[in-house]
């Protein structure tokens, strides 16, 4: 036999009381007595009844007062990531003002991606678009919820998005290292399009698919010809923002002939490896190598030596995502932050002759 599921109503008739009464005892206890109350609640204990679906009373106001944050990546993406972490400490900060639920999407694979993004229960999603953003815009579009996109990396004006002018980031980090003195320089990417890492040719990078990669080379390549660098003679190398690509980006580009004296990463995730790799080598920072990254993560202060960067407010990203999903008015806005160059210990003055290579700059700079 099937066992009917204990509704309101039945509370209320076995306490005795009105329908009306029954769901303020639940909905708004304050305004019932307490021996009401108090009989309320033993009816529904004697009943088994829980208390009233808050999903369906959500539903019912249109709204479930929950953000969605959506990636293509796995899962560990919002853990592993510096730049993500970041974020989603700045997303999180508004879901507890605002006792606003928060639900993480990412799948292994398209058709799991898809079927998340359908049926998370959600106001609206903040979409992290690195690699397949194009298809999880288009998957979030599809629900017909308000959506914003953080580190978009395609254009299109008719897509909110929170990002940072990555051109006038890249100008402020290659003009730093050229007002160094350096002349050699060189670039750890990341990604231009799908077809992988390695060596690019300034064409190829010049046209990538992803505007953030590519406005960042744009912006090395604005600050290195003002300084008069010939920037066809800067070698790229694309990585895939990880450690075995990163590590192998630098064995290509300090076996050629012409070793660079200075390093301009993409990311500081790509500069953090980077470190590691001239740490392993035995090539002094900044005494041989000067190297800055992008991004600003906590984990660049506290590297050897702290890291020279491009900062962008990240957590503050984080927060205007989540006001905006969660006061959404039907206005879509394309915000640009401010970018900051933070100088630490990992940048400095060339050395003065390959004589001196082993020998630590005379300058370092520092907060």
């Amino acid at each position: 036999m099937t066992t009917k599921p204990i509704r309101l109503a039945d509370v209320a008739k076995e306490a005795g009381v009105s329908h009306g009464t029954a769901s303020n005892v639940f909905s708004r206890p304050e305004i019932v007595r307490e021996e009401v109350r108090e009989r309320v609640l033993a009816a529904a204990g004697r009943l088994g009844y829980a208390g009233p679906d808050p999903r369906g009373r959500m539903l019912r106001a249109g709204k479930v007062n929950a953000i969605g944050v959506a990636t293509a990546e796995p899962l560990s993406y919002f853990f592993d990531d510096p730049f993500a972490r970041i974020v989603m400490s700045g997303i999180s900060q508004v879901c507890d003002a605002t006792g606003a639920g928060l639900s993480l999407v990412s799948a292994a694979n398209d058709q799991q991606l898809a079927w998340n993004i359908q049926s998370a229960l959600v106001d609206g999603f903040v979409v992290f678009c690195i690699e397949g953003g194009s298809r999880l815009v288009e998957l979030t579009r599809e629900r017909k919820l308000p959506f914003v996109a953080l580190d978009f990396g395609f254009d299109d004006d008719t897509i909110a998005t929170i990002g940072i002018d990555d051109r006038e980031g890249a100008r402020l980090a290659a003009g730093h290292l050229a007002s160094l003195g350096h002349q050699r320089f060189a670039v750890l990417a990341m990604q231009f399009d799908e077809r992988g890492p390695g060596p690019a040719p300034a064409d190829r990078a010049r046209t990538a698919i992803y505007a953030g990669t590519r406005d960042r080379l744009h912006g090395y390549f604005d600050a290195l010809e003002l300084a008069g660098i010939e920037t066809a003679r800067v070698p790229i190398y694309e990585t895939l923002n990880d450690e075995a690509s990163t590590w192998a980006g630098l064995d290509h580009l300090f076996s050629a002939s012409e070793r660079p004296t200075a390093i301009l990463a993409m990311s500081d995730k790509i500069a953090l490896h980077a470190l590691d790799w001239l740490r392993t080598h035995g090539i002094a920072v900044p005494g041989q190598v000067s190297i800055i990254g992008f991004d600003g993560v906590p984990e660049a202060a506290n590297a050897e030596p702290p890291l020279t960067t491009i900062a962008q407010p990240m957590v503050e990203m984080g927060r205007r995502a989540a006001h905006a999903i969660l006061n959404f008015d039907g206005v879509v806005r394309r915000q640009k932050m401010e970018v900051e160059l933070v100088v630490r210990g990992s940048t400095g003055r060339p050395a003065l002759s390959r004589h001196r290579a082993d020998a630590p700059s005379s300058l370092r700079l520092d907060f």
